[in-house]
């Protein structure tokens, strides 16, 4: 009957059998005969039971032989103790059920107040879990902006860089040479780029990568601004070899 609450009925039957065998009615003997049951069902059916159904204790029908009056005072207080022992013993039996219900609700107790600081344990590893994903999800998306706008600039600066000089000397080698290193740097830039957003997703040194993706732009702004540079100087040599040529005479 594991796993299963007793019924009244079948408290009451156990009842009447240990009663019709003259065994004391109790809460174990009742589980013992039922082969299962907890201890406050089978308390409640049982307290019910016992105020419609215990039978009377069996008083002792005074006799008194005519040989024995002069011991009639003997007799009656030991009529008296016997009246008074059934009393005893159901008080006894019902002191016995009462401790066993004690124990069994504290255990219970003890029981809900572990389980109450599981949960309440688990909840706050769950809070904690969850804030961390979020701002986890957070770092990665802001880096990875940053990190396609730091492409962006490298491969632009690169690519300007490389029109200026070709719109300038005109060379094929050197077209070749300028296109060969724009794309060993675009694939430098690529590669380091990559491995920085790899060890950027497990949240490690995210503000120093932040900080050289600003010092890279900065630098290729620069180069930048150097070829310009370069490339206004280039147009005016250019300017005065024209210049030049024009002012020297006809062969």
């Amino acid at each position: 009957m594991a796993g299963q609450e007793v019924t009244f009925d079948e408290v009451a039957a156990a009842a009447a059998r240990l009663q019709n065998d003259r065994e004391p009615v109790t809460i174990e003997a009742i589980r013992d005969v039922l082969g299962g049951g907890t201890t406050n069902a089978i308390h409640k059916h049982l307290t019910v039971w016992r105020l419609h159904h215990a039978e009377p204790a069996e008083q002792p029908k005074p006799k008194m032989p005519p040989s024995l009056v002069s011991a009639l005072g003997d007799w009656a207080q030991q009529f008296a103790e016997d009246a008074g022992s059934s009393t005893r013993d159901e008080l006894a039996r019902s002191e016995s059920d009462m401790e066993a219900l004690l124990e069994s609700g504290e255990q219970l107790e003890a029981e809900r107040d572990e389980l109450l600081d599981e949960v309440s344990n688990l909840t706050i590893a769950r809070d904690q879990a969850l804030a961390t994903i979020a701002e986890r999800a957070e770092d990665i998306e802001r880096l990875t902006v940053e990190l396609r706008d730091a492409r962006r600039i490298a491969t632009d600066a690169l690519v300007g860089k490389a029109k200026d000089q070709l719109a300038i000397e005109g060379k094929d080698s050197q077209l070749a040479d300028l296109r060969s290193q724009m794309e060993r740097n675009v694939a430098t830039s690529a590669t380091q780029s990559d491995a920085r957003l790899a060890a950027e997703m497990e949240l490690i040194g995210a503000v120093t990568a932040r900080d050289n993706f600003a010092t890279e732009a900065k630098d290729l702004r620069a180069r930048l601004d150097a070829c310009i540079a370069e490339r206004s100087a280039l147009r005016a040599e250019v300017d005065v070899l024209r210049a030049n040529r024009k002012q020297e005479p006809a062969s």
